[in-house]
């Protein structure tokens, strides 16, 4: 079976990608591509709709293809578990619903970064990220950071909150589920996080570096393949390539 796939934001970086992945496989076909003039009729039709606009632009784009009876695959930043509650109600309301999956991160190498790091986030109470991103990045901190101190939290469960002393300055980072994070913007960087964690006379770090676009590929054609057939909502690519994670949803 062909699966037509809408990319909103396909002069992007991310979308071109996209869309060059979609034209060369054989069980993927271009059904449109958007961008920030196109009227979102144009998702009418298609079987997966991948959004990688930006923030402001993402929630009406899910909204738009929900109603159109459309799978959405989000892989913009700025999805709160509060907004993704309300996706998730949305979806409860309809009687045959598409599915929704929101992926922080295209890459299997920075998905399984922020797998080990939930893992380890169960023996080290001082735990802090540190994320990287060339300048043209508009959100920060990013959505793969989010989403890793969310499991991060998560996974600690009666263990509480992380040590996150002086958290009430400002260089001490934003606290996102309690663990402090902290964002570079710059030139010279594509992409990378180290989460660190802190205990009696030792630290363990867990970085990812992303060093081309490349590495995204097999985590997009995963999720709109998966997609297509999904039910609910689906958060992170961790879910569909099997992972089990402590404490996550």
């Amino acid at each position: 079976m062909t699966i037509r796939v809408a990319v909103a934001g396909a002069t992007g970086k991310m979308g071109r990608l996209a869309v060059r992945l979609i034209e060369e496989s054989d069980d993927l076909e271009l059904h449109a591509g958007l961008d920030s003039t196109s009227n979102l009729d144009e998702l009418d039709g298609a079987d997966v709709v991948l959004d990688v606009t930006h923030p402001a632009a993402s929630q009406g784009i899910v909204e738009a293809a929900i109603e159109a009876g459309a799978a959405v695959v989000v892989g913009t930043s700025g999805w709160s578990n509060e907004r993704i509650a309300e996706v998730e109600r949305r979806l409860r309301d309809l009687d045959e619903a598409p599915g929704v999956v929101f992926v922080p991160n295209f890459s299997v190498g920075s998905v399984l970064g922020s797998a080990f790091a939930a893992f380890a986030a169960q023996h080290f109470d001082s735990i802090e990220i540190v994320e990287a991103h060339h300048g043209g990045k508009v959100d920060s901190p990013s959505g793969t950071a989010v989403r890793t101190a969310e499991l991060v939290a998560a996974a600690r469960g009666d263990a509480g909150p992380v040590a996150a002393p002086h958290a009430d300055q400002r260089a001490r980072g934003q606290l996102v589920s309690g663990v402090p994070v902290h964002s570079l913007r710059m030139s010279g960087l594509l992409a990378e996080q180290r989460v660190i964690l802190g205990g009696d006379g030792e630290t363990l770090t867990i970085a990812h570096s992303t060093i081309s676009s490349s590495a995204y590929e097999s985590g997009i054609l995963l999720a709109l393949r998966r997609a297509a057939t999904s039910e609910g909502v689906t958060v992170g690519l961790d879910a569909l390539l099997g992972l089990e994670l402590p404490g996550a949803r």
